[in-house]
């Protein structure tokens, strides 16, 4: 039996645009640069569901340190959005 193939290796965004290796970087840098309008268009959220994206698709290939930064600036993120939030109305 053939193994499924996987859906994400197909997924395309041109919504967000991470600068190559962003994802090494330190928490408050990707949080920093992800949410810049010139990375991520669409808003905070797009950046927050872009680390998201990164997260899954690393997989188990992915340190647990490295996954901890990259929640982290996941975090960091949301606060952000909340606070935006708060501020507009």
């Amino acid at each position: 039996m053939a193994k499924p193939k996987k859906w994400v290796r197909n997924v395309k965004t041109v919504s967000t645009d991470p600068p190559k290796d962003l994802f090494t970087k330190d928490a408050r840098t990707i949080a920093k640069t992800m949410a810049k309008k010139s990375v991520s268009p669409k808003g905070i959220g797009s950046g927050i569901r872009m680390i998201q994206y990164f997260i899954n698709r690393a997989g188990k290939n992915l340190s647990m340190t490295r996954k901890r930064e990259l929640e982290k600036a996941k975090t960091i993120l949301q606060t952000k959005k909340k606070e935006h939030k708060g501020a507009r109305r």
